[in-house]
Parts: C-alpha cells; sequence; structure tokens
C-alpha cells in the first residue's frame, strides 16, 4: 500500500553550515492519530511545518495521498494544502469573538453555511456558551478548544498539531486530550501530533514514529514501541528508566524468553527472537514490585538495597542498587506499607513479560 504521507526534506540552516535532512513516511494504517514523537531538535517541529507550508525545504518532497505539495517543480502555498494546523499557542485573533474565530477561515461559503458550520463546531467542542467571549478572558485551555475548532471548520483533509497542549495545566491538558481523541475519531479526521511527553503520545495517539536527529528510529502501535523499543537508544528517548547491561546465557522457559545474567544474579526477560551476547534490557520504574527483605525468595528479580527515595506528589521514585542501577516507582501509601528508606534492604520483583531485551551499542 502506498504511503499517505510523505515528507523528505532538506533544510539549510540560516546561518549557514551544512543542509540537515528530516524525514517521514506515514501509510493510511497509520491515522486516524498519528504521533511523531522525539526529543527537542529532533526535528519534529520543523518537519510540520514543511508539511503545514509554513517553511520551504530546500529540495525534497511532500506529498499527502495523491496530490503533491512540495517537489523540485512545486510549492503549493499553505492556503492551498488543505490542512488545518494548531501551534502550542493557538494564536486567536484578539478582536475577534469566539463565534467569529472558529468563523474566520469560512469566508468562501454563503452565510447560512458559514453559520450552520460555526454552530455545529462550536457544540461539538462545548464552546457554545462562549460564542461571544473575548479570547483574552478564556482560560488556556479553553483557547486551545478555540483554535482546535478553527482548525476543524473548515473540514481539512489533515489536521496537524504541534505540543497543543503543552502549555496547559494539568486538569486541562488531560480533559483536551480526552476530548481531542473523540472528536477526531468521530470526524474521521487524518491527524498528525507532534509531542515529546510519553504521556500524551499514549493517551491520544493510535500509531508512533520516533523520531531522532531528523530519521525515524522505530515506527508502528503505540503501545508496541512504548513496550518493545527497537534499540538502546530509542528506550532511552522513550523515557525508559532503567537499562541493564546484561548478557544472554540461555533460552527462558516461556515462549519468547531468554535468562541473562545482570550484576551477580540471573534474570528472566522477555527477548527478539535470535537476541545473543551482550544486550540492554529495559525496565520501566512502574514495573518494578519492592518486597521486603527475602519475601522475594523464588521470583523473578535481585535482592537490592535502597539508594534514595525521592517523592513525586502521589508516587516514589526509590533508586536501588541491585547490583546494577535499577528504578521502582510505586504509589506512596505502598512505600509508607513497606517502611523504606535509604539503607534497607528490598527485593526488587521484575515480571518477565514487562523486561524487553535489546542488543546493546
Amino acid at each position: 500500500m502506498a504511503d499517505d504521507l510523505i515528507a523528505r526534506v532538506e533544510l539549510r540552516p540560516a546561518a549557514g553550515g551544512p543542509p540537515r535532512a528530516v524525514a517521514l513516511s506515514l501509510g493510511a494504517d497509520a491515522f486516524p492519530i498519528a504521533v511523531l514523537f522525539g526529543p527537542s531538535g529532533a526535528g519534529k517541529s520543523t518537519l510540520l511545518r514543511c508539511i503545514a507550508g509554513l517553511e520551504r525545504p530546500a529540495a525534497g518532497v511532500v506529498r499527502w495521498r495523491d496530490r503533491t505539495w512540495f517537489d523540485a517543480a512545486t510549492w503549493v502555498p499553505p492556503q492551498d494544502r488543505d490542512v488545518g494546523f494548531v501551534a502550542q499557542q493557538g494564536a486567536l485573533f484578539p478582536h475577534l469573538d469566539v463565534a467569529d474565530n472558529v468563523a474566520f477561515g469560512l469566508a468562501a461559503l454563503a452565510p447560512a453555511e458559514r453559520a450552520r458550520r460555526v454552530a455545529e463546531v462550536l457544540d461539538r467542542f462545548d464552546l457554545g456558551g462562549l460564542r461571544r467571549r473575548a479570547p483574552a478572558t478564556l482560560s488556556g485551555g479553553e483557547r486551545q478548544r478555540v483554535a482546535l475548532a478553527r482548525a476543524v471548520v473548515r473540514r481539512p483533509s489533515l489536521l496537524l498539531l504541534d505540543e497543543p497542549f503543552s502549555a496547559l495545566d494539568h486538569p486541562a491538558r488531560s480533559a483536551l486530550r480526552a476530548d481531542l481523541r473523540r472528536w477526531v475519531r468521530a470526524l474521521g479526521l487524518p491527524t498528525l501530533l507532534v509531542t515529546h511527553d510519553p504521556a500524551e503520545a499514549m493517551a491520544v495517539g493510535d500509531t508512533l514514529a520516533v523520531l531522532d536527529a531528523g530519521r525515524v528510529r522505530q515506527a508502528g502501535p503505540v503501545g508496541a514501541v512504548f513496550e518493545r523499543p527497537c534499540d538502546a537508544a530509542t528506550a532511552r528517548i522513550l523515557g525508559v528508566d532503567t537499562l541493564v547491561a546484561a548478557t544472554v546465557l540461555r533460552a527462558g522457559a516461556g515462549e519468547g524468553e531468554v535468562v541473562v545474567r545482570a550484576g551477580e544474579g540471573e534474570l528472566t526477560v522477555s527477548a527478539p527472537e535470535g537476541l545473543a551476547g551482550r544486550v540492554r534490557v529495559c525496565v520501566r520504574a512502574e514495573d518494578v514490585t519492592l518486597l521486603a527483605g527475602a519475601a522475594g525468595t523464588g521470583r523473578n528479580g535481585a535482592p537490592g538495597r535502597v539508594l534514595r527515595v525521592d517523592d513525586e506528589g502521589a508516587f516514589a521514585v526509590v533508586s536501588l542498587d541491585c547490583g546494577f542501577p535499577l528504578v521502582a516507582r510505586l504509589p506512596r501509601r505502598a512505600l509508607r506499607a513497606l517502611g523504606l528508606a535509604a539503607g534497607d534492604a528490598v527485593f526488587a520483583a521484575i515480571d518477565a513479560s514487562a523486561a524487553w531485551a535489546v542488543a546493546d551499542g
């Protein structure tokens, strides 16, 4: 199947220097919500701006479905690309009220159709009671809601979102993420979301492309990519808390499992077929269960000692020495029940299905 979205561009820095290449290809099965994920400086926002036509590459190609928007002989200006675009700050027109902001891109429609479209979108985005409010009187979440409504009301063929929730507080961000997923699915609107927030990617996306230094390191369903990174570098980008240096000893008892030596002991972990030699075992902090003293006898894991306990509000992060560094994240209530403090002996239990080994290097 041909890719729905192709964006392979070469950019020349304003201050000179060598050109920089950024590339992305997504098939139809990547949508309705594809997430472009990666660290700051990976090229995510630049690529999105090139797709939208807000930045012109030095060379390359940008194609959406059967339309070429940019190549050596073609330049389609942003207003003719049939995309909706929402940035970190919604950039509403301060002199227009909510309804007029939403209606701004509908000047070509007859007045009755324009009014019908605006009313429909205001209702869908829960903005009906704010239609005559000025942007300055709205909360951050309400302003981004209006910005999304303005982008969607034109019924674009592609919606581009550049970290649209990053400036919002946690409650507003969580509510808007849930609403966005519901709206996009109801409208059948292909969407490409840029973020560096793992929680946002998991909450909103259907598929995930991990971008690093201009290239996609891994792409696939969101859960599969987060649970099974393809290599250690991708695991770090995805926020895996611990990468344990280990050596594969033999096949495990279960399918897709291997036994590795980590520190002074052995661990059973999941692994891709054929993995051998030096590896890194990816362990997320929330997948580590701490047991007091010798309570973990016979379980998969490692004995260790608490190095430090850091408070994260509802959760606590426990740094451990298990012959290798390990991090566990647990509810504060569980921490209080264990009565853990620096220097205490514990057993760190690790479910083999939650630990994933990748080739070292």
